[in-house]
């Protein structure tokens, strides 16, 4: 079976800033490429009872 959610993620980790170039250039001057950080985790929140899940 494909895992698309990481080859989705892996799309986006390695085209993020070629998509920023191209589509909003002008976020360009406000940060530079050594400071994002791509967290690892993903943090769900069941908005009924408050919990969070990783």
């Amino acid at each position: 079976m494909i895992d698309h959610d990481r080859l989705f993620k892996e799309l986006i980790q390695t085209f993020f800033w070629e998509f920023i170039e191209l589509f909003l250039p002008e976020v360009l001057d406000y940060v530079t490429k050594d400071s994002l950080i791509f967290l690892p985790e993903e943090i769900f929140t069941d908005v009924t009872s408050g919990d969070k899940s990783g």
